[in-house]
């Protein structure tokens, strides 16, 4: 099991950014595609400034990336993994 200390400590990280309903509904927000900050500070209705923070400790775990258009910094899931990721806990929750 020692062998896999790396990777539990990794995962155990995942789980603990993924526990944060913010950052959970960001996640969620993104689903439906790229968007910048002011859509999902909009969307959550929350300020921008804690939304860019939950966007850094997305970014920081690979959950979200970004890319620069203009002026602008969008923002969209990593990559499928996240999507079934949430899928599945989700799936998991609603079955009980």
């Amino acid at each position: 099991m020692s062998d896999h200390a790396a990777e539990i400590q990794t995962v155990s990280q995942l789980f603990k950014i993924l526990g944060d309903p913010t950052r959970l509904r960001i996640l969620l927000f993104l689903e439906k595609g790229e968007r910048n900050v002011s859509a999902i500070s909009e969307a959550l209705t929350m300020e921008q400034s804690a939304v860019s923070h939950q966007l850094k400790l997305l970014r920081d775990n690979r959950l979200v990336k970004a890319r620069r258009d203009g002026k602008a910094m969008l923002y969209s899931l990593d990559d499928h993994h996240v999507l079934d990721i949430l899928e599945q806990t989700f799936e998991h929750v609603s079955h009980h």
